[in-house]
């Protein structure tokens, strides 16, 4: 074939499928339903006018669709990787992470059911009718094949009908990991058939796992590498894009041929993990570059192969039989039923566990039905008919089925799935949206005709033609106006959900916005965004308490925070609990500013659109998280001020260079400056915006010997002893409400308050410790189980001392030992009610005085003040012999009774509406006692 042909050939393919986009959106019908009728046009007419006997003079032309120079390898390789990626670079990754249990579930268990379903179901008949070798391998291979669904119809559907977005997500997730599992399973079949391997149940089982797992590390490490790769490119978005084009290909390539694993899984980890991390190495206007690029390379490759696949069509099923039209039968129903027990019988198990959404059956319905195949069943389905082992009649057995059943899903789901969609009703506007529309449109013509008026004034239109048009718009706001009651009619608790959505989805724009203008970094936009899109999704499922519980779920510690927690306490490694506390700060920063700017929106938009009342609830909603954020924000601040300084610093940097180079651009807009000085303004603004990007380092204060020195017990010991403490010592960093004692374990370590503050809660009563103090020493010198939980009260850097080591220790300072015991001496007391006296263990001392002194006097410990009430300061006890144990114990009941008394008469004041469990103790202040404390 020669050159010029195969391009013209390719030219008029692109004019083919331009031109089938429009005609698609006019008749209604899926693209992908119009490129198969058309494409199995071309492939009928070129086979026509290459073997007609008629006219020879096309033939050239015509032998390039009749016979393509492609066969189904080449399709796949070119095709087929960027398919992939380009999808996994369009989903809302952290998102789909979220529920990749049921993804995961519904795409292996959908397989093998489909694959099982299927080939058992054509079994009998097959091998009644037709004489094969290894017949039930054949049908489990047809199965495989047509096992791959198309999702695209079904997904674009939802989403102009309102469809949760979570469901949506699911299907999208569910058909891409499909795909992936199906090909596993074509290749193992494939093998077995072909007698290139010989497998037993189990070992295809484990054939299987090894391709899927091997395919995910495999695809997550050239991802890393590739991210890695991408900080050298950061100006560069040609050159970024340019990678991002090799990486599917070659993830594929070295997957397929070299390392023996799942190449479609590789490429679809690899596009989730540079998804995950490449948008924090990229501006956000190339990383836009990006994503358009892709766009137009999918568009492209998803409309030629399946284009190419349908030419393909008139070859593949050449030699059709009436007995392959009742195995046909079969497959469809055998496909149908497979899929019904998926939908309606996993989702609502998963749904009941917990582990998926619940969906009605209306939107099952539209599942089941849009269960299309595309081009890859029709790839797989043409690469057995060119594999040169298996026998004319297996290969014409799976390519005509297989086909068959591709143009039977595209002719008849693919064209019913709207009318089913409008039969079930999915397509009307609910309610709360109907009423939302009237009153929001209302408003927008309100708006509209003010704006013109004063256009047309502006520009000195003549009053009567202003009239005319103005008159149109009043009368569309006043039909618009009268059915505003309908807002009306809706219940209270309707039209704040209908407002917290709102919320949400300008939450989500204001993260985008602030994106943009780079003022939050690539780093933390991922997060938000899939906050903000899990925040809309418990608001529509649950209403206010969804959206409360959304926006709640990031002031808590996750895992990642709990893990650097542990690798510092257990293999003192602070680095990751550095950059935990670092994205916590950078992350309470942008979410107080986004609850501010909400606030604003809900006053200037919202308020007009709902009412007073709803705007009221909804300033209450979100005055609390502006609470709870500033809380969150102040705790870290009281321990790391300048750090916190450092950060919003850094956020108005940003913002002053985005405000600079805005300016500059409107400039050269207004032509005020030339292209030479605009590009040597830019290079100035990039260079303040490298410096403002780059988040200072954290210092955790964690360093063993800084915290001996500075620690009030410790800081007057020659340096020689405090070297020898400083071995026994490990640092610990406590997070706010963190229980770091229970009450009734044993002892096996004391605490030395470096900075912050606990809270000893004993049964009765409440202690608070601070700079200064120790805890946890009455177990070890008592050998009696813990008699009080202990709390971390903010932030809190302490020094661990195990059992062992704190004996050593008490033996060594007798100084020491002595101030400890009388601080446990006194803590016993503040600790120890009657109730505890008959269940605690037997009290063995374990530390004594060896000569008690006559007097006791009371020594002033250094209080690191944290934020007033947190860390209070000793208070002293009377000098004097006749200060005794006992006058101690009337002093202290006397202070808990009034504790209790005052704790009692805040409870009854305090509503508990508004006041999360674990952030209420921090607010109250009255059920507090001084600690006492009491030197040797």
């Amino acid at each position: 074939m020669e050159t010029p042909l195969i391009t013209g050939a390719f030219a008029l393919l692109l004019i083919t499928i331009s031109l089938l986009q429009p005609l698609a959106r006019r008749l209604g019908l899926a693209p992908s339903v119009l490129l198969a009728i058309v494409g199995t046009l071309i492939g009928i007419s070129a086979t026509y006018l290459f073997y007609t006997s008629h006219t020879n003079r096309f033939d050239d032309f015509a032998q390039i669709f009749a016979d393509p120079p492609l066969d189904s390898e080449m399709i796949l390789y070119m095709f087929l990787p960027l398919l992939l990626f380009q999808t996994t670079l369009t989903l809302d990754i952290r998102r789909i992470l979220e529920d990749i249990v049921p993804i995961l579930v519904m795409a292996v268990v959908a397989v093998f059911v489909a694959t099982g379903f299927i080939g058992f179901a054509l079994y009998p008949l097959t091998s009644y009718f037709l004489s094969l070798e290894d017949v039930l391998i054949v049908c489990l291979l047809l199965g495989a094949i047509v096992a791959t669904t198309d999702p695209v119809a079904v997904v674009a559907i939802f989403r102009d009908i309102g469809a949760p977005a979570r469901l949506g997500r699911i299907v999208e997730g569910e058909s891409l990991l499909n795909d992936a599992a199906a090909i596993v399973i074509f290749v193992i079949l494939l093998g077995i058939l072909t007698k290139q391997q010989s497998l037993t149940p189990g070992e295809a089982v484990v054939a299987f796992g090894r391709s899927f797992v091997g395919g995910l590390v495999v695809g997550a490490v050239l991802a890393r590498i590739a991210v890695s790769l991408l900080s050298l490119m950061r100006d560069l978005p040609l050159a970024q894009v340019t990678l991002s084009l090799a990486l599917p290909y070659g993830t594929y390539v070295l997957s397929d041929q070299f390392v023996d694993v799942s190449a479609v899984v590789a490429v679809v980890c690899a596009g989730t993990i540079f998804n995950l991390y490449g948008l924090a190495r990229i501006q956000p206007a190339s990383w836009q570059f990006l994503h358009a690029v892709w766009e137009q390379l999918s568009f492209w490759a998803a409309s030629l192969i399946f284009l190419l696949s349908a030419i393909l069509i008139p070859k593949l099923v050449a030699g059709f039989a009436p007995i392959d039209i009742l195995l046909l039968i079969v497959v469809i129903v055998a496909s149908l039923a497979a899929r019904a027990v998926v939908i309606f019988g996993l989702l609502p198990v998963m749904s009941l566990f917990g582990a998926g959404q619940s969906v009605s059956n209306k939107y099952k319905t539209v599942i089941l039905w849009g269960g299309m195949r595309g081009a890859v069943t029709l790839i797989l389905a043409l690469s057995v008919s060119e594999h040169a082992i298996l026998s004319e009649e297996v290969s014409g057995f799976v390519t005509k089925l297989a086909t068959g059943f591709v143009l039977f899903t595209l002719l008849v789901y693919g064209t019913s799935l709207k009318p089913l969609i409008r039969l079930l009703g999915l397509d009307q506007l609910n309610a709360r949206d109907e009423a939302l529309r009237t009153q929001f449109l209302s408003l927008a013509l309100l708006d509209v005709r003010s704006e013109l008026e004063t256009a047309a004034k502006s520009y000195h239109i003549n009053e009567r033609v202003t009239t005319n048009v103005l008159k149109g718009y009043e009368n569309r706001a006043a039909a618009a106006a009268s059915e505003t009651n309908k807002l009306e009619e809706l219940k209270d608790w309707d039209r704040v959900r209908m407002g917290l959505i709102a919320l949400a989805d300008r939450e989500q724009q204001l993260v985008l916005e602030h994106f943009h203008e780079k003022t939050i970094s690539g780093r933390a936009v991922s997060r938000f965004l899939t906050l903000t899109g899990r925040t809309g999704d418990l608001t529509r499922s649950d209403g206010r308490s969804g959206y409360n519980k959304a926006t709640r779920q990031p002031l808590k510690f996750g895992f990642g925070f709990r893990l650097g927690q542990t690798l510092q306490r257990r293999l003192r490694i602070t680095r990751p609990l550095a950059n935990q506390l670092a994205d916590r700060f950078e992350f309470l920063l942008i979410y107080r500013i986004l609850a501010d700017e909400l606030v604003d929106f809900n006053d200037s938009r919202i308020r007009p659109l709902m009412g007073d009342r709803v705007a009221d609830i909804l300033l209450d909603t979100l005055s609390l998280r502006q609470d709870e954020t500033i809380q969150a924000i102040d705790a870290l601040r009281l321990q790391y001020p300048d750090y916190a300084d450092s950060l919003e610093g850094q956020f108005l940097l940003k913002a002053g260079v985005r405000l600079e180079e805005t300016a500059y651009d409107e400039a050269k807009g207004q032509m005020l400056i030339g292209t030479e000085l605009h590009r040597d303004l830019l290079r100035d603004v990039e260079r303040t915006r490298r410096t403002s990007h780059t988040r200072p380092k954290l210092d955790l204060g964690l360093k063993t010997g800084d915290l001996v020195s500075a620690h009030p017990l410790f800081k007057d010991l020659p340096r020689k002893q405090q070297k020898a403490i400083r071995r026994m010592m490990r640092p610990q960093f406590a997070t706010p409400r963190e229980k770091l004692i229970r009450r009734g374990d044993r002892g096996d370590a004391a605490y030395f308050i470096a900075s912050g503050a606990v809270e000893v809660q004993a049964p009765t009563h409440s202690v608070r410790l601070g700079r200064g103090d120790v805890f946890g020493e009455i177990a070890l010198m008592t050998g009696g189980r813990r008699s009080a939980d202990v709390v971390a009260l903010g932030y809190c850097q302490l020094l661990s001392l195990g059992a062992h080591d704190f004996k050593s220790l008490m033996e060594q300072h007798p100084d020491l030992r002595e101030h400890v015991v009388a601080l446990a001496t006194n803590r016993q007391l503040m600790n120890t009610d009657k109730a505890e006296h008959e269940i605690e263990d037997p009290v063995v001392p374990q530390f004594t005085l060896d000569d008690p002194p006559e007097d006791q006097t009371s020594e002033n410990d250094e209080g690191g003040n944290m934020d007033g009430d947190l860390d209070q300061s000793t208070s002293e006890l009377p000098e004097g012999p006749e200060t005794d144990t006992s006058t101690v114990e009337i002093e202290i009941t006397e202070e808990i009774k009034v504790t209790e008394t005052i704790k009692i008469a805040e409870d009854k004041e305090l509503p508990d509406t508004h006041q999360d469990s674990d952030t209420a103790a921090d607010e109250k202040t009255g059920n507090v006692t001084k600690k006492e404390t009491a030197s040797g």
